[in-house]
């Protein structure tokens, strides 16, 4: 199933988010494949993520993806987001919406994320 992303189109890089992600469930080890082979196909291959723990269920240290080794970065102060990182440094921050947001709360918060230049925290995008 493809994941609900959106990314900044011209991946400028000028914002604070890089996109926005909206998973189905709190279940790491169920929507995480899908996100790192989607952004693998746009950014190139993912090494790791950081994720907050305390929002998903079952955060494991790794996890394996088409074949390759993601580590799992465990976090506790970004709450609603989810970095991922390209090669050694390069770092891509997407807001994550809650998998039960409504429908036309999570359209816009994602719009909002994925917006070039985007400078709207987390917290605000996802109470508009």
């Amino acid at each position: 199933m493809l994941p609900r992303l959106v990314l900044e189109p011209t991946m400028s890089r000028g914002g604070v988010f890089d996109g926005a992600w909206w998973p189905r469930s709190n279940r790491v080890l169920a929507e995480l494949p899908d996100l790192v082979t989607a952004l693998g196909a746009h950014l190139g291959r993912i090494i790791r993520v950081g994720l907050d723990t305390s929002a998903w269920d079952g955060v494991p240290r790794s996890v394996v993806v088409n074949g390759l080794l993601i580590r799992v970065n465990w976090l506790t102060s970004s709450h609603a987001t989810i970095s991922v990182t390209r090669g050694f440094q390069d770092h891509f921050l997407l807001l994550v919406v809650p998998p039960r947001t409504d429908p036309e709360k999570a359209s816009t918060a994602m719009a909002g994320a994925s917006a070039t230049g985007n400078h709207t925290p987390a917290a605000e995008l996802l109470t508009s």
